[in-house]
């Protein structure tokens, strides 16, 4: 025990009704090891003091996933410190977004490593526990690491694996630790994700008080996901990292395609597949246990995929952070003006923006891209056209919007608000109701802008984010339905296993089985029949490569503003060129219809090969000699 370090803090468990705030925690008082695992309670807070390290998903300060992309956009003057990932200025001094060392954005997610190894060195010491818990706790712990450990291997590549804690009487020699290649780090997180799983409960027994714990299911969802991510072309033969290496001259990428990473990766999605199925998770549909309104098909299909990201614990939903509430975020989706009545009221800020490029990935209703689809005039996009009662559920009748908006599948509906679009919710849940929210953006108009930052930089809201029971008030007040931000769900595990599949063997039944599932819930028709009798490509989903860019297509609509996209375009090393696309928008200083459906340029964003791994920290390359920096920086 005197041979490892003492601990600066405890925390101590925040005590609440609700199961979403469990794992919150605050520092407490200044206390040694010994004290901190004396007894089972104080243990119990170094538990949750371990999973206080997750990551903030929900944050847009926090989460890289968010506005260090291209889903989302901020207005010029905004002083985000992710966002300048976004924009292009990261940097070696002080990095943004360092996760490394928990600055500019991010926890420091080694300490949080570190706090694992304390309680793992340390567990065994306390007396009035089970054996039965104390397996379990051990078991959440190792799972926090490997996770821990996953979230830098995605932003850096090769990292120092932090495998115990090193005594204080180590040597300067025993504490500058190089990185290890990133093969071995990939083979330790999945170490530790299966030293995990036996002890782990299949399944939440006390939902109240534990909902947000590491379960089976869980672990079995992250392994999938890891060694799909070591197997996709970022880490797996990627020839651009040749000579990356430590200074004693070991590789730190295998620059060797090894098609076998596919296969584990397939392999392990079927596992977590059949396990989550077996439990009873399933897509989300939406089927209120009470409705006063007959609601149409297609509100009803809006709302299931809605509804499955940010309706709380749902039965797609397989691991969700306590942590990581979407209240902020809420405010940040919903367009002030939304309500005509409310315009005064500062409860919704609408600052974040989806640029004109993600508006277009979204299908056609007959479920094949835009610029694809033989009934679809794509080069006549931008004219405008006044929607009939057959839109009424989508667009709102007789006002006049941009044909863009027209025969666009359901998903462009559920995840985005625009001029003219449809706003279900807040409130109003008749959808054939007169009083039926819409969203007005054009100059002049309710949810145009008004002051220097609470508006749509592009004319594009996330809709997704908010809640449909969410409602605006007078003055500051927002009533939202909170939810905690879900991190795997179970339509990610099915594209990852088609995704997995496909590259080991090509286009299968199996494959369009698991792609049809999640279209059929959007109200589309399957792979098959739709690039059939649609597509001007009709035979593009019979080869490997037309297949994997659909289900790179699918994944990113399917999951757009959760999160993924920006890991994906990383792993798929398609960022260089999508995220040197210009980001667009409507012209927001126009109050007519044919000068606001003008598109226009907000950024020249660029993407460098350097920009898939983060740089280190000119500070901690000083500190620890041993240290390589990422190449390009």
């Amino acid at each position: 025990m005197k041979n490892i370090l003492k601990l600066s803090i405890i925390f101590t468990l925040v005590f609440s009704p609700g199961c979403e705030d469990f794992l919150n925690v605050t520092p407490d008082n200044i206390a040694t090891i010994d004290h901190a695992f004396r007894m089972r309670t104080t243990a119990e807070r170094f538990l949750f003091t371990c999973y206080s390290y997750m990551p903030s998903h929900a944050s847009l300060n926090e989460n890289p996933a968010l506005l260090g992309g291209d889903e989302l956009w901020l207005v010029a003057t905004n002083s985000n410190p992710i966002w300048q990932i976004a924009r292009g200025n990261q940097r070696i001094v002080n990095p943004y977004g360092n996760a490394w060392q928990g600055a500019n954005g991010p926890k420091d997610i080694y300490q949080g490593i570190r706090e694992c190894n304390v309680f793992l060195e340390n567990i065994g010491l306390v007396p009035d526990i089970t054996e039965t818990e104390r397996r379990r706790w051990i078991s959440e712990v190792k799972f926090l690491k490997a996770y821990y450990h996953y979230y830098l291997v995605r932003m850096y590549g090769p990292i120092v694996l932090i495998k115990e804690n090193l005594p204080v009487s180590a040597s300067p020699d025993e504490v500058r630790i190089p990185r290890s290649p990133v093969d071995e780090c990939f083979d330790y997180v999945i170490q530790l994700i299966d030293e995990a799983l036996p002890d782990l409960p299949v399944k939440i027994e006390f939902e109240v008080s534990e909902l947000g714990r590491i379960t089976q299911a869980i672990a079995l969802s992250l392994k999938a996901k890891v060694l799909v991510t070591a197997a996709s072309p970022l880490f797996n033969g990627n020839t651009d990292y040749t000579g990356f290496t430590n200074k004693d001259g070991t590789p730190l990428f295998n620059t060797t395609f090894d098609e076998t990473k596919w296969q584990k990766a397939a392999d392990a999605c079927k596992v977590a597949v059949d396990f989550c199925d077996s439990l009873g998770h399933r897509l989300y549909e939406y089927i209120p246990l009470f409705s006063q309104y007959n609601l149409s098909d297609t509100t009803m299909i809006q709302m299931s995929i809605r509804n499955a990201f940010n309706e709380k614990w749902n039965p797609e939903i397989i691991w969700a952070n306590t942590n990581s509430m979407s209240s902020g975020l809420q405010g940040n989706s919903t367009p002030r003006g939304l309500d005509p009545a409310l315009t005064a009221s500062t409860g919704a800020q609408g600052n974040i923006a989806p640029p004109l490029k993600i508006a277009e990935l979204f299908y056609s209703d007959n479920g094949v891209p835009i610029d694809e689809d033989i009934t679809w005039d794509y080069t006549n996009r931008f004219n405008l056209r006044i929607p009939g009662h057959d839109h009424r559920f989508n667009l709102k009748q007789g006002y006049t919007t941009v044909q863009l908006h027209f025969d666009r599948e359901n998903r462009y509906y559920a995840s985005l608000g625009f001029d003219g679009g449809i706003w279900y919710g807040q409130g109003r849940y008749n959808d054939e109701g007169d009083d039926i929210l819409f969203v007005s953006s054009k100059q002049g108009q309710p949810a145009a802008p008004i002051n220097l930052s609470s508006y749509s930089t592009t004319g594009f809201w996330p809709k997704k984010y908010t809640h449909f029971q969410s409602v605006i008030g007078t003055g500051s007040t927002f009533t939202r339905e909170n939810y905690p931000w879900p991190v795997i769900k179970l339509n990610d595990l099915y594209l990852l296993y088609a995704e997995a599949l496909n590259e080991v063997s090509g286009p299968s039944t199996e494959v369009y089985f698991y792609l049809d599932k999640i279209r059929a819930r959007a109200g589309l028709p399957g792979i098959e029949a739709a690039w059939n009798v649609f597509s001007i490509n009709p035979d593009k989903y019979k080869t490997q490569a037309g297949l994997r860019e659909i289900i790179h297509r699918e994944r990113t609509i399917e999951l757009i503003f959760e999160g993924q996209r920006f890991w994906d375009l990383r792993r798929w090393k398609t960022a260089v060129s999508e995220l040197n696309v210009p980001i667009t928008g409507w012209d927001l200083d126009q109050s007519s219809a044919e000068g606001y459906y003008r598109e226009r340029l907000i950024f020249n964003q660029t993407f460098r090969l350097r920009d898939y791994l983060w740089p280190l920290n000119e500070n901690t390359m000083l500190a620890n000699p041993m240290l390589v920096q990422n190449p390009g920086w």
